[in-house]
């Protein structure tokens, strides 16, 4: 078998693995999905920062607090 062998037989696999993308339990959603417009994008993006700012903060606040009260070193 040479290479040119080896090579088709290799893009006919990856050839068959994409052609069962859209007939699978996912395809629906793939099928219905869109680019976001710039004001949902906006939205997303806001929201996602301000819940990693909310979560760093309780952490910090929950660092404080234990050097505060237990005199763990830093």
């Amino acid at each position: 078998m040479g290479i040119v062998d080896k090579s088709a037989e290799i893009q006919r696999k990856i050839e068959q693995k994409f052609s069962r993308i859209g007939k699978g339990k996912y395809s629906r959603i793939l099928k219905m999905s869109r680019k976001p417009t710039r004001e949902e994008y906006a939205k997303v993006v806001t929201i996602t920062g301000l819940g990693i700012i909310a979560i760093g903060g309780i952490g910090f606040l929950i660092y404080l607090l234990l050097q505060v009260y237990l005199k763990i070193p830093k």
